[in-house]
């Protein structure tokens, strides 16, 4: 039988773990698009610092040399 209380607190450590690593990403701008259904802040793009893409590269799946292979919703 699963410990629920023993699984909530390993869900709050690791949402608290990304939370402190998204917290080291530099951004500069911010804008919020709202479509009824959910609301992001999106922007046209910028240049990204080079740790930003480090990481992102580290934790995908899968790769090429330049882009990373992502399908809607999830890693692939």
């Amino acid at each position: 039988m699963v410990n629920v209380e023993k699984s909530r607190v390993e869900a709050q450590d690791i949402l608290k773990g990304f939370a402190k690593e998204l917290s080291k990403i530099k951004t500069s701008e911010v804008s919020v698009k709202d479509d009824g259904i959910t609301t992001r802040y999106e922007s046209n793009g910028q240049i990204c610092d080079k740790e930003f893409r480090t990481i992102m590269f580290k934790n995908a799946p899968k790769k090429d040399e330049e882009c990373l292979i992502v399908e809607k919703g999830n890693w692939v």
